[in-house]
């Protein structure tokens, strides 16, 4: 009897974002998870510069070792991509480029810009290749801040009040910007319109202070043209994870987790986020009325934006009692100690089920319109 043939995931990560690193720790974590019993895992990672990488499928070599962040070491075997089909994929080991062959899924593993933002997603669809998460209009719109408060307000979700800063105003109209910021009030947080992970992100004490709002401008400005300027709400940090449904349904929501930033940081950046002890309290100690709200904004933030897969969104439960949404991320942080396994775990679906259904899930889906 001739041996059942594995399912061939493809597992991208890496790419050209600031947030390289956390990609890479996110593959180790799901490669680690897959059954390699019913899966053929094939990572590829992206390098800095942009080349595709062959790697082999030892979670080891993507590890955070003496606290030194992982990242593609781009001298490995270089892939060629197709625009054509996955199947066209090519890799030169050293003795002349020979068929890499096709695979059944791909999980795109990969944070920020290039990556995250519609950008990848556009070319598995010329691809024709099945792949977990969000599609190329959801992908991009969820990257950008701006765009994504647009669809919020459109479709009537609660969120907090902001000042979009493109390039050609910053450069052409600052003065107008700066009195826009003034009029916000209060604390802001100054930050990448197309950034994730907390990279770039300022917090000005006063918004009317137009030299530290202009400083913070210009930091966010290092990491993406484009700036968005949010007021700051008073209360607690609170997110949940959100799948697709296995049935067609209504999404799935987990249980929320409050963030607790650790000492000596004055809010939730990149090292309080990866390099801190900073915790979580999984459930939330929230009312249940609260909880139930947050977890029906949670799903209705998904279904708007019209998202696939996998999401967390973030929210802000303020001390006035309301519930804001403060952004959704379409490819949240997926390493075993991450808030959204962490908070799925809590709900009942541990760390390698929550890789399965994402597997699951992508393969479920047909290439092309949906």
């Amino acid at each position: 009897m001739a041996e059942q043939r594995r399912i061939r995931v493809a597992v991208i990560f890496g790419g050209r974002s600031p947030e390289h690193e956390i990609s890479c720790v996110t593959a180790g974590g799901v490669i680690s998870a897959i059954d390699s019993e019913q899966y053929e895992v094939v990572p590829i990672g992206i390098a800095r510069d942009g080349s595709w990488v062959l790697y082999s499928a030892d979670p080891a070599q993507l590890a955070i070792v003496d606290g030194r962040l992982p990242e593609v070491d781009a001298s490995g075997p270089r892939l060629a991509v197709p625009f054509s089909g996955a199947a066209d994929l090519l890799v030169d080991e050293g003795d002349g480029p020979r068929r890499l062959g096709g695979f059944d899924v791909v999980l795109p593993l990969l944070h920020g810009p290039l990556g995250e933002d519609g950008t990848i997603q556009g070319l598995f669809e010329m691809m024709d290749a099945r792949y977990a998460g969000a599609g190329v209009f959801a992908s991009a719109a969820s990257m950008d801040k701006v765009f994504m408060k647009t669809l919020f307000t459109g479709h009537q979700i609660p969120t907090g009040s902001y000042v979009a800063v493109p390039d050609r105003a910053w450069r052409g109209e600052r003065k107008r910007v700066l009195d826009d910021i003034a009029e916000l009030g209060g604390t802001v947080f100054v930050k990448p319109a197309r950034g994730g992970s907390s990279v770039g992100i300022s917090k000005v004490a006063d918004s009317a202070d137009t030299d530290a709002v202009t400083a913070a401008v210009e930091q966010a400005r290092r990491h993406d043209p484009k700036v968005i300027v949010e007021a700051a709400v008073a209360g607690r940090e609170v997110e949940c994870g959100v799948l697709e449904s296995v049935d067609g349904g209504a999404p799935d929501v987990s249980l929320p987790a409050e963030i607790h930033v650790a000492d000596g940081f004055d809010f939730y950046d990149f090292e309080a986020k990866y390099l801190s002890t900073s915790s979580l309290t999984i459930p939330a100690e929230l009312p249940s009325e609260v909880i139930a709200e947050i977890r029906r904004e949670a799903a209705r933030t998904f279904e708007a934006l019209g998202c696939e897969g996998l999401a967390r969104v973030d929210f802000f439960y303020g001390d006035d009692g309301r519930v804001y949404v403060n952004e959704i991320n379409t490819m949240p942080g997926f390493t075993p100690s991450s808030a959204f396994p962490q908070m799925w775990a809590a709900t009942g679906l541990d760390y390698p089920a929550l890789v399965e259904r994402m597997i699951q899930t992508a393969l479920r889906r047909a290439p092309g319109l949906r």
